[in-house]
């Protein structure tokens, strides 16, 4: 008899079934005994009035795997209607040990650390599992979003030979006795890649040694990265992006329903037109002071509630990020150099996407560094390139960890990580 999921049982009334997975909850009432029992699709009920079967089932812990082969009965109090009666029990594996906190609860009670020291049964609680369906669910939008409008997935190196991007917060590693550097971004192999395939992105780590310890940053993340040639400027990465971020949003209603609904969500819509403002603009709405050079934490949330309130949008689009706070390939402003053809993308007042627009001339990467005053050897394998014909092009990145975070509104984004590395967590 073939194994079937809990979601399966409201069609198989009447019959016969066999389903395995984790004891998630016993009852031991005086005359009759209940089993809930959790698989990959939710829970199932198993009603137990047979003395034998009861002796046996008081001997299971939660946690324990088993196999039941029940019938299916209709039942409207049972989880998704139905039950599973006249029970034969048999534990696939010994008793398990209870893990330090009750995952039958509706809510975890322990704190988030002790979470995170027992990351592999905490997952398994469905207010935690929910959140890393969602993300499942987040990457197969990105991905079914661009696939159709002729974006190529690649996969580039995550080890490096130098520390080029800003130098100190990488992580130094031995290789075979030369020095290399975890990667902190694919952003220069995916320019490269542009010239190969004009449309590119990749999902993959990427790793920042940054002392960080806030509740919205990772030592190690997910990115999901996208780059395209023959553009404009930065308005036409904006309107990809705007349609990747609903495609993401999409599946996430498609694929991850129940979750949403286990975690009772208001999935956002996303505008047609993501309101846009430019970064001076910006500073006026928030209250910050005109020579600002960047966005503080606490702006970002103003502007989030400044896009919500006039524009009834949970997403706002900021424009022209001063030259001197991003990377030497950004292509400045035609119009007003000092300020550059990025932007981010704030999703309910915290920054979730950084794009715009990429020199491609090889003069303008020589200039950029010189201005810098950086040399160009550690950069010689990237600019090079450049001699050789590359488009207007640009790109974004999106953290993925942060977007589902924002999503599900957890408070810190471990909660919404599988196995967090910080600045403090190198395990499990």
């Amino acid at each position: 008899m073939q194994r079937i999921l809990s979601h399966q049982l409201p069609t198989r009334v009447g019959e016969i079934v066999r389903i395995a997975g984790w004891v998630h909850r016993r009852r031991l009432l005086k005359s009759v005994a209940f089993l809930i029992v959790r698989d990959a699709a939710g829970l199932s009920q198993v009603v137990v009035t047979d003395g034998d079967v009861r002796a046996e089932l008081e001997k299971l812990t939660e946690e324990t795997v088993v196999e039941v082969t029940a019938t299916v009965v209709a039942n409207p109090t049972a989880p998704a209607g139905v039950e599973l009666a006249d029970p034969t029990v048999r534990p696939l594996g010994p008793p398990a040990v209870p893990p330090p906190f009750d995952l039958y609860r509706p809510a975890l009670t322990a704190t988030l650390p002790t979470q995170l020291d027992h990351a592999p049964t905490a997952l398994r609680h469905p207010t935690r599992s929910a959140a890393l369906r969602i993300s499942a669910a987040a990457v197969a939008g990105f991905r079914a979003t661009l696939d159709a409008r002729d974006f190529v997935e690649i996969h580039t190196p995550k080890v490096v030979a130098s520390s080029t991007e800003s130098g100190a917060n990488v992580f130094a590693l031995d290789w075979f006795g030369r020095p290399a550097y975890l990667a902190q971004s694919p952003q220069f192999y995916k320019q490269l890649m542009v010239g190969v395939f004009e449309r590119v992105y990749e999902v993959g780590p990427v790793f920042r040694a940054e002392p960080h310890d806030t509740v919205r940053h990772l030592a190690q993340y997910t990115s999901l990265d996208a780059e395209l040639g023959f553009v404009a400027d930065h308005r036409d990465v904006m309107v990809v992006l705007r349609d990747t971020v609903a495609g993401m949003l999409d599946a996430v209603a498609e694929r991850a329903a129940p979750v949403v609904g286990t975690l009772g969500l208001e999935l956002p819509r996303v505008p047609a037109e993501i309101p846009s403002v430019h970064f001076t603009e910006a500073l006026e709405i928030a209250g910050a002071p005109a020579d600002e050079p960047d966005l503080a934490p606490a702006h970002e949330r103003a502007l989030g509630e400044w896009a919500r309130a006039e524009h009834g949008s949970d997403f706002l689009f900021v424009t022209g990020y001063p030259m001197a706070k991003r990377p030497f390939y950004t292509h400045p402003d035609p119009a007003r150099p000092a300020y550059s053809n990025g932007f981010d993308l704030l999703f309910r007042g915290l920054e979730l996407v950084t794009g715009g627009q990429r020199l491609h001339r090889h003069a303008d990467y020589l200039a950029a560094l010189a201005a810098r005053g950086e040399p160009v050897e550690p950069y010689a394998g990237y600019v090079d390139a450049f001699r050789h014909g590359m488009p207007p092009h640009g790109g974004f990145a999106i953290g993925l960890e942060r977007f589902v975070a924002r999503l599900t509104g957890a408070a810190n984004v471990r909660e919404v990580t599988a196995f967090p590395r910080d600045l403090h967590r190198l395990t499990p």
